[in-house]
């Protein structure tokens, strides 16, 4: 439970910045300041400057803003189509439905998350909105495959034979009585998928296809201190810090939450 309460707090921390970042900066980053560029952490500047002059915390705020909420919209989306399509799977087991959607999750798996993702963005163009488009395709067959496979243990169970006998029909016995049973499983799979759609989206920035200047991101102040490393490492070491921060926590508070929700060890702890 220390993990997960660690995991919450360095999470809530970067989320409660990026909210504040809508409201207060402490400087605005439109703003060139070159006189004092590259400046190492002072009080004037917590975190040091860039190579224009631009306050890096508020940098990293308004990089926050961005990460969080193309990783988050990423696994919206990948919830919203993945988990139906395993439910719809696992109430049609072994009909041809449910070979098409697996196969299909199959396919997407033979290629690697990143690359298809540079793929999209690199054939429709660089931007937040494709960089979300990208990295949500490849959430909806994580959920897909979870979402299934978690179903199909539940559809012998005997409270889904009793909903059964009373008429309901695969639909409703999947809305109605799996789904609330694996919406457990879904939460934790979600924090870890937000964790990934962070690094993806870092990586994207990265390499020019995530989000465009003046759109602040941390995976674009990685590619602009690249060069700057030897002479103002704070330059680099701030966004990376930040990225290895947001992610540990999130790793951290989706394995709180499965120590926390899997009833199977509540009993061993008991």
């Amino acid at each position: 439970m220390k993990g997960l309460w660690i995991g919450a707090i360095l999470s809530l921390s970067f989320i409660a910045m990026a909210l504040l970042s809508f409201v207060w900066t402490p400087y605005d980053i439109e703003v060139f300041d070159i006189p004092n560029k590259l400046k190492s952490p002072d009080l004037a500047h917590w975190l040091g400057t860039d190579q224009f002059g631009r306050d890096i915390l508020s940098m990293i705020m308004m990089g926050a803003r961005t990460s969080i909420a193309v990783a988050l919209l990423a696994v919206g989306i990948g919830m919203a189509i993945g988990v139906p399509l395993g439910l719809w799977a696992a109430a049609k087991r072994g009909a041809f439905i449910d070979e098409f959607i697996m196969r299909g999750n199959d396919l997407i798996f033979a290629f690697p998350s990143l690359v298809i993702a540079i793929l999209i963005t690199a054939v429709f163009g660089a931007g937040a909105v494709n960089a979300i488009i990208a990295i949500g395709i490849f959430n909806i067959p994580v959920f897909a495959r979870l979402t299934r496979g978690a179903a199909l243990s539940l559809w012998e169970r005997d409270f889904i034979l009793a909903a059964r006998v009373c008429g309901k029909s695969a639909y409703r016995i999947s809305w109605e009585h799996i789904l609330p049973n694996i919406l457990n499983l879904m939460i934790v799979q979600g924090t870890i998928q937000f964790s990934l759609g962070i690094l993806a989206e870092a990586a994207l920035s990265y390499i020019g296809l995530g989000a465009q200047p003046p759109t602040a991101s941390w995976g674009r102040m990685l590619a602009d201190a690249q060069t700057l490393v030897s002479f103002a490492p704070h330059t680099a070491l701030m966004p990376g810090g930040a990225i290895v921060v947001m992610v540990l926590g999130l790793n951290l508070l989706g394995d709180g939450l499965r120590d926390a929700l899997d009833p199977r060890i509540r009993v061993d702890r008991t």
